[in-house]
Formats: structure tokens, sequence, C-alpha cells
């Protein structure tokens, strides 16, 4: 991996977080008109600094005691492949050995093709449960 690369363990600022959402084609995907808001309320935030530009970014949502989300683990195109997701998953789970107590149940979605890579951190399917979502649309859950 190229030494360039810094952790710096820090939620995205605004203009950050839309730029690499941007980057990956999230666009139709955030709303980014509260996401700001949403940022301020991170549990915790790593980014990966390329000289002087953030490249990557994850986050940490939750309640802070039972549940906690991985959220927005994206790297810009150019600096995919090189180790940056290994970086950012090592701050996630170094934040959640010190302040997620036992039994807590940790989430996370991962992009298709991408679940032998989360399993190295301990993310699996379980028996018995299954992942779903929905996502309010025109003032209803779909």
């Amino acid at each position: 991996m190229n030494n360039k690369y810094k952790t710096l363990n820090r939620v995205p600022t605004i203009i950050e977080y839309k730029s690499i959402c941007s980057a990956v084609g999230w666009n139709d995907f955030m709303n980014f008109d509260v996401a700001e808001a949403s940022l301020n309320n991170s549990l915790f935030g790593v980014v990966i600094q390329y000289e002087d530009d953030i490249v990557g970014m994850g986050r940490v949502i939750g309640d802070g005691n039972i549940y906690f989300y991985i959220q927005d683990i994206a790297i810009l195109p150019d600096h995919q492949n090189k180790g940056i997701g290994t970086l950012i998953m090592t701050a996630i789970t170094e934040f959640l050995k010190v302040n997620a107590p036992e039994k807590s149940f940790i989430g996370m979605f991962a992009s298709h093709g991408k679940e032998s890579f989360y399993k190295k951190y301990g993310f699996n399917e379980h028996e018995g449960m299954t992942g779903i979502f929905g996502v309010m649309h025109e003032g209803n859950i779909k």
C-alpha cells in the first residue's frame, strides 16, 4: 500500500461526503438535504487522506449501547483496490472493540460481491435472521 494514505478518525465533512457519494454513483440514493445532520449524529467516523484529498470514508451510527451500524463505506474509484477498505474497517473495528458492549448488535449492508471482504471482520449471514430494509419514498416505505 502507498504510504501516502493517512487514516483520520473523524466524520467526513458534508463537502467530502457529497464528493465521495457522487463519485461512487450514490446520488440517486442519497438525500443530501439532511446528510449534514446525519453526519453530525454519527457515533464514529473515519476518513482516508491521500496527499491533500479525502479519498475514502466510513462511519458508525446507532444508539451507542446495543445497536451499532456500519454505514457509508466508500472509496473514490481511482483509489479502490489499494487497501483503503482495510484501513477503514481497521479503524471501525478498533472503535467497536472499545465502545460496543458485550452482545451488541453490529450490522451493515455490503455491496453485492463484497461479502467476502467483510467476512474477514466477523460479518456473516446468521441462521434465522434475514437482512431486509425499506426506503422512504413519497411518504411510504418501499
